[in-house]
C-alpha cells in the first residue's frame, strides 16, 4: 500500500453516460395535518458504463513477487467500486501487457492538454513519509498539554487522556484504510486522514449527458476509401489559414478531434485509431487512416485535408468525419471550419474540376516518377551502410506497404527554387529542362509530434523515386506518414 501511495495513479476511462433517478425518501417526520410521514425528493446520480474496462496504472512503481501476489488477491476480491450497485471483476494486468495511453492523469505529470479537457478533483492517499511526518506533528500538539509534571510517572488517568488524544490519528496508511464513516464522524474528520485532493485532467466528454437519441435501423454504410475536407475561416481570408509547414500539427489536431467525436458515440473505430479493440496496433501494410493536410491551390497555406485509408472507412469512421465540423490552429482566435468537399474512392476525388482536381491527380494518379511533397523523416536511426541507410529505409518503407521496389532512389538537395511556388505543388519547371519540387519551405516543416513517439532524428529529406512501371498513389512513407509527412507527388513529363 505504501508503494502504491507514493505516486498518484493514472487512468484509462471508458465512455460513460451520466444519468440519475428520482426518489421520494421518507424523513421520519409526520405531517401534523395528514398524519402521514413527510418525504423529500432526492436525485441519485451515477455514471452508466455497462460492461467495459477501467484501467488504473502506475508508471514508476515496482512490486516484488510477494507484493504482486498480495495485490492480485486484493484486486480479485473487489466486488464493487464506488457504489455498492457497481459490481466489478478486477485483475492485475500481466507484465507483458502493453499499457494504454492514459486519458485521465494528474496535472503534475507535465502533460499540458489542449482544448477539450477539464479538471476534476480526486481523493488520493498521501505518501507514507508525508503521513508519518503529519501524524508526528499532530500527535505532538495533542500531547503537549498532557505531559506528567516534573518528569514523574504518568497516572492512569493521564494515560487514558493521552490514549484518547491519540485516537483520532491512525498509526499508518493501512490503519487509515480500515476506518469507517462512523469513526470519521465521531472524531470530527471531514476528510479521511492520510488523504489529499489532486486535480486530474480528463476529456470534457468523459461523461456524456443529454437525452438518448433514437437509433434508426439504417442499412450498413458502404465502406469508402477517402474524404476530402475543405478548410475555411470566418474572415474568408485564405492567407489566414495554417502554413504548409504546420502540416504535422494540423493532422494531429484533426486526429484527436476525430477520436473524441467517435468516442462520444462508441469505441473509436480501428480505421481512425490504428489499434484493435484491445488497443494493440494493427498489423499489416499501414491500412488505417492517413490524414494529409494539403495546399491544393499552391498559395503556401493549407486549404484541404485528405483522409484516406486503404482498408476503407466504415460507418463509424464516416460518421465521425462528418460530425467533426471544426479544428484549430496555433495562435488562432477562432476555430477553422471543416466541410466535406468530396467523398468516395480516390479516383472520384481525382475527377474534381479545376486546380483541386489537378492537385489530387498529382497525389493519387499513376506515375513511374515520384518526388517529395512533404519531408521524409527516417523511422529509424540513419547508418552509413547497411539496410538503415537513407535509401535502405525508403526501400523498406515501400516494401512494408506492398509497393514495388524502385529502380532508383535519389536525395534532392534542399535548395531554394522558384520563390513563387508552394512546396505543396508537386512539380515545377527548373531551368526549363526538367521538373522538380519547390524546396522553399520544406526545410521549415515541423517534424516532431506533440503527443506521440518521437522521431530518431529531427530532420527531413526530399526524395525522388523512379519505378520501372507506373504505380498509383498516394504514397506516404516514414515517420509521421499517417499525419501528413513523407507524402509524395508524381513528377509531370
Amino acid at each position: 500500500m505504501e508503494k502504491l501511495a507514493a505516486e498518484p495513479p493514472q487512468y484509462w476511462l471508458p465512455p460513460a453516460l451520466g444519468t440519475h433517478s428520482r426518489h421520494y425518501m421518507p424523513t421520519g417526520v409526520l405531517n401534523s395535518k395528514t398524519k402521514l410521514e413527510k418525504t423529500t425528493l432526492v436525485f441519485d446520480t451515477w455514471a452508466r458504463i455497462e460492461s467495459q474496462k477501467l484501467l488504473v496504472f502506475w508508471n514508476d512503481i515496482h512490486l516484488d513477487h510477494f507484493e504482486r501476489s498480495c495485490l492480485e488477491i486484493l484486486v480479485e476480491r473487489l466486488n464493487y467500486l464506488g457504489r455498492s450497485e457497481s459490481w466489478v471483476e478486477g485483475r492485475v494486468m500481466g507484465e507483458d501487457e502493453a499499457k494504454p495511453e492514459s486519458n485521465c492523469f494528474p496535472e503534475n505529470t507535465g502533460q499540458a492538454p489542449s482544448s477539450g479537457w477539464e479538471q476534476v478533483a480526486l481523493l488520493a492517499p498521501t505518501s507514507a513519509t508525508d503521513f508519518i511526518a503529519w501524524r508526528d506533528q499532530k500527535v505532538g500538539m495533542a500531547l503537549a498539554d498532557l505531559q506528567p509534571p516534573n518528569g514523574r510517572k504518568p497516572s492512569k488517568a493521564l494515560l487514558r487522556k493521552r490514549d484518547k488524544a491519540m485516537q483520532p490519528f491512525p498509526v499508518d496508511l493501512l490503519d487509515c484504510l480500515q476506518k469507517d464513516t462512523t469513526w470519521l464522524r465521531s472524531h470530527g474528520w471531514s476528510q479521511p486522514p492520510g488523504s489529499r485532493r489532486i486535480f486530474y485532467w480528463r476529456p470534457s466528454h468523459a461523461i456524456s449527458v443529454g437525452a438518448p437519441k433514437m437509433r434508426r435501423n439504417a442499412p450498413p454504410a458502404r465502406r469508402i476509401e477517402a474524404f476530402l475536407l475543405s478548410i475555411t475561416n470566418a474572415s474568408g481570408n485564405d492567407h489566414a489559414l495554417p502554413s504548409v509547414t504546420r502540416t504535422l500539427p494540423q493532422a494531429e489536431l484533426l486526429h484527436r478531434a476525430l477520436v473524441g467525436v467517435a468516442a462520444r458515440r462508441d469505441a473509436p473505430p480501428p480505421e481512425i485509431t490504428g489499434c484493435d479493440e484491445h488497443r494493440r496496433p494493427l498489423g499489416g501494410p499501414h491500412q488505417h487512416a492517413h490524414i494529409n493536410p494539403l495546399d491544393l491551390n499552391g498559395d503556401g497555406h493549407l486549404d484541404h485535408i485528405l483522409i484516406w485509408a486503404p482498408m476503407g472507412l466504415g460507418a463509424a469512421a464516416q460518421s465521425a468525419v462528418r460530425a467533426t465540423r471544426k479544428t484549430f490552429k496555433k495562435g488562432g482566435i477562432e476555430p477553422l471550419r471543416l466541410a466535406v468537399a468530396a467523398t468516395g474512392d480516390l479516383n472520384d476525388l481525382s475527377g474534381l474540376q479545376g486546380e483541386y482536381g489537378k492537385g489530387m491527380i498529382r497525389i493519387s494518379g499513376y506515375s513511374s516518377s515520384w518526388q517529395s511533397i512533404t519531408p521524409f523523416v527516417p523511422p529509424r536511426h540513419l547508418k552509413m551502410r547497411g539496410r538503415n541507410t537513407l535509401e535502405g529505409q525508403v526501400r523498406s518503407e515501400l516494401k512494408s506497404r506492398n509497393l514495388p521496389d524502385p529502380v532508383a532512389v535519389h536525395e534532392v538537395p534542399l535548395a531554394i527554387h522558384n520563390q513563387r511556388n508552394s512546396p505543396q505543388a508537386a512539380t515545377m519547371a527548373m531551368d526549363g529542362r526538367r521538373d522538380g519540387i519547390s524546396m522553399n519551405r520544406l526545410r521549415h516543416f515541423k517534424l516532431i509530434r506533440t503527443r506521440g513517439p518521437q522521431p530518431p532524428a529531427t530532420f527531413g529529406f526530399a526524395i525522388q523515386l523512379k519505378f520501372e512501371e507506373p504505380i498509383k498513389g498516394p504514397i506516404a512513407l516514414g515517420y509521421g506518414s499517417h499525419f501528413g509527412l513523407g507524402l509524395f507527388g508524381h513528377v509531370s513529363k
